[in-house]
């Protein structure tokens, strides 16, 4: 059957017009993706204590602001330099040119400053803004179906009808495969890809990890961001229009880096086991009851802590104290040992010295008596050997003159040989005497020396 492919009439752009003012389809599409969001952000806040006043503060200052981060993402990312040759081109926003990394950015920055100045916890108005992010993007992306951008490149057939048969048994609608030809070629409807892929995110979200009781605060925030960055990877290369960062596309580079460190975020916080709260039993009123609740025992413990350490002060200026008092004592004690060493040193040097003296003494005294026994002795063999020498010669005279006047004096020499007896006889007593007087005089003196030694003893041991 032949179709007439030229004959299809693009989509009208324009939702409503007034002599020269006009509302487009993009427009008001992305403006009831965005209260549609609100609206089930409340509903599912009132569950969770969260007034509805926050979320509408939230939408009212944020969505200028995301627009206009909308606006400066893209431009930063396609063709600056054009841009800063013509500024003006920057706020004709009714040309085109919004991205939704530079718009999620800006309203993850406001949502934060502004649940910090409300003190509101984010994680939970986070999962709840999440869900509503879903929503928002899957209505917003026929928004560009209507501009007839954001599309992917032309679909690989041989002709025109295979590209229009290709889509067709991807059970898309006649109007969407209509509205797919564009200049002359049938294109691949990315926009309605992220779309169905932000749909089966959304079923998740909502009628899973919000009944799942495992679930914690700040998941299904972690889930929207990983879910989403990993299906634009895939969807970003199959578009013609992609910002570039040289010859990366910035859509799959941001959606990388996102994915990547969300997922060390989640694992590292269920680590630690840090704000383990899940989200299906969160309450507003109980959280806030807590923090103050938390604030007031760490108060307490802030108390406690600083009388423990007072007292641990307290007690480390004791044991310092003491210590030094220990230590004090020590060095008493050591000194006082150390002179009591010094004084038994110097008395047994003297005991030493006064020994050394006494059996110098001693040795002095043994070498003076035996030096007198020597002289004695000496003196006493001189004496013996006179007195034989002597002795002697006056037998040899004797004999001589008995031999001379054997015949003439027989009796004289009888006498005086009895007058040379009776001569030998005294000698020998007086001898005698003499050494009996030494050995006496030696006795004497060693019972002076033992008397003297004794008495020393004696002295040593009163010391």
């Amino acid at each position: 059957m032949y179709f007439d492919h030229h004959s299809i009439i693009p989509p009208n752009p324009i939702f409503l017009e007034f002599n020269n003012f006009s509302i487009r389809w993009y427009g008001f599409l992305i403006v009831s993706g965005i209260v549609l969001a609100m609206m089930l952000s409340i509903r599912e806040g009132k569950k969770k204590g969260i007034p509805s006043e926050l979320f509408e503060n939230l939408v009212l200052f944020g969505l200028p602001l995301c627009i206009i981060g909308a606006r400066l993402y893209f431009v930063l990312f396609n063709n600056f330099t054009g841009y800063l040759q013509n500024p003006s081109r920057i706020f004709a926003i009714t040309d085109g040119g919004l991205a939704v990394h530079g718009g999620i950015i800006v309203a993850g920055l406001f949502t934060w400053w502004y649940l910090k100045k409300k003190k509101t916890p984010l994680l939970p108005v986070l999962d709840i803004v999440a869900v509503g992010f879903f929503v928002g993007q899957i209505i917003g992306r026929f928004g560009n179906f209507t501009n007839q951008e954001a599309h992917g490149g032309i679909i690989n057939a041989p002709n025109l009808d295979g590209q229009r048969e290709f889509l067709t048994n991807l059970f898309i609608p006649e109007f969407i495969v209509n509205g797919m030809f564009i200049n002359g070629n049938y294109h691949h409807p990315t926009f309605l890809y992220e779309a169905i892929w932000n749909f089966i995110g959304l079923l998740i979200a909502i009628l899973i990890l919000r009944r799942m009781s495992k679930v914690l605060i700040g998941e299904i925030a972690a889930f929207y961001a990983i879910w989403y960055s990993f299906g634009r990877i895939f969807i970003e290369q199959l578009r013609t229009d992609s910002l570039m960062m040289g010859p990366l596309r910035v859509a799959q580079v941001i959606s990388i880096v996102t994915i990547v460190v969300v997922t060390i975020m989640v694992i590292s916080r269920r680590v630690k086991k840090k704000e383990i709260i899940p989200y299906r039993t969160f309450d507003l009123l109980e959280w806030r009851e807590g923090q103050r609740k938390g604030k007031i025992n760490k108060a307490q413990k802030q108390i406690k802590d600083q009388e423990l350490n007072q007292k641990q002060n307290k007690g480390q200026n004791q044991n310092k104290a003491q210590n030094q008092n220990k230590g004090q004592n020590q060095n008493k004690n050591q000194n006082q040992n150390k002179n009591q060493n010094q004084n038994k040193n110097q008395n047994q040097n003297k005991g030493q010295n006064q020994n050394k003296n006494q059996n110098q003494n001693k040795g002095q005294n043994q070498n003076k008596n035996q030096n007198q026994n020597k002289g004695q002795n000496q003196n006493k063999n001189q004496n013996q050997n006179k007195n034989q020498n002597q002795n002697k010669d006056q037998n040899q005279n004797k004999n001589q003159n008995q031999n001379k006047d054997q015949n003439q004096n027989k009796n004289q020499n009888q006498n005086k040989e009895g007058q040379n007896q009776n001569k030998n006889q005294n000698q020998n007593k007086a001898q005698n005497q003499n050494k009996n007087q030494n050995q006496n005089k030696d006795q004497n003196q060693n019972k002076g020396q033992n008397q003297n030694q004794n008495r020393n003893k004696k002295r040593k041991k009163k010391r």
